[in-house]
């Protein structure tokens, strides 16, 4: 009897703990409405942007109610607001009503501001919570999801060209090497930049990337990402027509930019320059747009010419800087502008958006140069950046494919038909052969599928239409194990032993023949998920955890509901077949 109990501790213990590794995947699957998803997916800059914009519109229809009447109360979409009012309003020993009015409301803000922050705050840890989900719940893979795969050919001998007269004393084998490992990374940086979800980006052959974006992604974007301009470069500032710019935004705020974030009115900046953010990390690491920056669009110094850079420490302040030292030419074209700019703005652009300004407050000759204005993590990953920033890899889109959505519909919906079909067919089967036996076996089946998706889920794994295949078979497999669990049974009757006697001797004589036949599968698919790639990896990883599963399902949680009939329900007879009762 304790036997029982804590096999069924057990079994209670490991499906709570495979609920918790599903639960991600239920909420961004099943809970969070398709518009939230698209969202989620987005750039944690454009997350931002979101909230911001979202925030102003309610505070802007808040304060319009309050201007039309202070005595009106805010609508049921409000009470979280109304909540916080009264807390603050507790906080400063104020008398709190049962109802609030909206002038009310928004006197226990100190400030519009502080309002801002408690809507954009609202907004933003909802979407960074789907998006959560999303990082921590089962994939679809790009044959289920639709998307983009491209392949873009590094131009290696350009590189070698390059590099001929430079001083770096390294072999063409290691130029190639290291050129490509840029070529991967900065790639990587500006996909992921963009919130295009969960990239596969590898090298393929000797000079090729391969790219899969599941999801929808424009091939125009694609194109743009992978053709960008180099990651860091330093501009001269326009201040002049960035306090213009500035104050034009001020008295404009709703129609200066477009749906798509260009400028309704191009000409309010001149000809020679670009309009960038300017951004900063905010609490949750987001990048933060504190203001806007008109740089010209002449680029002053690029990182080809930066020999090396190191992480170090301000004087004063100690915090984190970056020392990079530029070569002869670099050194050169740094100290002329530095000299002819003295008292202007230079600002380092980082992909399109800018990153720090400093004020020239003297020459910089020498070419030894020191920027700040960076947590230890981002001083870290541009030290990396401007360490090879001097490798410039040649891109050329060589070829890339779209699946549409409609294809993964199809596909999904072909792959849980199977799935379900050949569950289907496999339990009516158990059901009419072994009769109140096979209810076992169609528990063991249904618990089976569950620990399978928890466990993709609880990896992030990928699911594919060959996992679906080895899902598929896992099934057909898993049943397996009950069928010699029940013939073993069956023989024990036969030999006219007790139903508790049968079935211990059944799931003893059928063990090591069980765990033989899974074992050997398991370590086949263990191989092929290590020496394959894509389809068959999917096929094998799917595999393999089912094997796992059934496993565990037939010999542990078969012998608990066994056990369970017998010891609890006090049944003497077995219902397993046709002949013997």
């Amino acid at each position: 009897m304790r036997s029982k109990r804590a096999r069924l501790f057990v079994l209670i213990a490991v499906l709570a703990f495979c609920f918790v590794c599903l639960w991600p995947s239920l909420c961004w699957y099943a809970r969070t409405p398709k518009e939230e998803q698209n969202l989620a997916l987005g750039s944690l800059e454009k997350i931002k942007d979101y909230a911001t914009d979202k925030a102003n519109t309610d505070i802007d229809a808040i304060f319009g109610l309050a201007r039309a009447n202070p005595d009106s109360v805010l609508g049921p979409e409000y009470d979280w607001l109304v909540k916080i009012a009264k807390k603050n309003k507790k906080l400063l020993g104020e008398t709190v009503s049962s109802s609030l009015s909206v002038a009310e409301v928004l006197d226990a803000f100190g400030s519009k501001q502080e309002l801002l922050s408690v809507f954009e705050g609202r907004y933003r840890d909802r979407i960074l919570k789907n998006k959560e989900y999303y990082e921590n719940a089962v994939k679809l893979g790009l044959d289920l999801s639709g998307g983009m795969n491209v392949i873009v050919k590094a131009d290696l001998e350009s590189v070698l060209a390059a590099q001929k007269n430079s001083e770096t004393a390294v072999t063409d084998d290691e130029l190639k090497k290291q050129a490509m490992e840029q070529a991967i990374e900065n790639l990587t940086s500006r996909i992921d930049r963009f919130g295009l979800s969960n990239p596969v980006i590898r090298q393929q052959g000797e000079d090729r990337i391969y790219i899969e974006l599941p999801g929808a992604a424009e091939a125009d974007q694609i194109n743009s990402i992978i053709m960008g301009r180099g990651i860091l470069n330093f501009r001269l500032v326009d201040d002049e027509a960035t306090r213009a710019f500035m104050s034009y935004y001020a008295a404009n705020p709703n129609n200066t930019f477009d749906a798509a974030g260009n400028l309704t009115n191009p000409s309010i900046i001149p000809e020679d320059c670009e309009l960038f953010g300017y951004y900063v990390k905010d609490d949750y690491g987001l990048d933060e747009r504190v203001g806007f920056t008109v740089v010209k669009k002449e680029v002053v110094l690029d990182g080809q010419h930066i020999k090396s850079a190191e992480v170090g420490t301000e004087n004063i302040t100690n915090r984190p800087q970056v020392n990079f030292v530029l070569d002869n030419e670099g050194a050169e074209i740094f100290g002329d502008f530095t000299a002819s700019h003295v008292n202007q703005s230079m600002a380092i652009v980082s992909d399109n958006k800018v990153k720090s300004r400093a004020t020239i407050n003297e020459a910089i000759p020498g070419g030894r140069v020191a920027i700040s204005g960076f947590s230890l993590s981002e001083a870290q990953n541009l030290q990396k950046v401007l360490q090879t920033a001097w490798l410039t890899v040649p891109l050329s889109v060589e070829s890339q494919q779209v699946i549409g959505a409609s294809l993964g519909e199809t596909a999904i919906h072909q792959g849980a038909m199977a799935l379900s079909v050949g569950l289907l067919l496999i339990l009516i089967f158990m059901l009419v052969w072994y009769k109140g036996a096979g209810f076992n076996a169609v528990v063991a089946q249904v618990l089976n599928l569950y620990i399978m998706f928890s466990i993709l889920s609880a990896f992030n794994l990928t699911i594919t239409l060959s996992s679906i295949a080895g899902m598929v078979l896992t099934i057909g497999m898993a049943v397996d194990a009950n069928v010699i669990i029940f013939e073993r049974i069956k023989e024990e009757i036969a030999l006219g032993r007790p139903r508790a006697t049968a079935i211990a001797n059944g799931f003893d004589n059928a063990f090591w023949a069980i765990m033989d036949s899974n074992i050997t599968t398991f370590i086949a698919a263990m191989f092929m998920s290590q020496l394959g790639t894509g389809a068959i990896q999917g096929f094998a990883v799917s595999l393999a955890i089912g094997v796992v599963s059934s496993v565990f399902t037939a010999l542990f949680v078969s012998r608990l509901i066994f056990d369970w009939n017998t010891q609890t329900m006090h049944k003497k007879t077995i219902s397993i077949s046709w002949r013997k009762n």
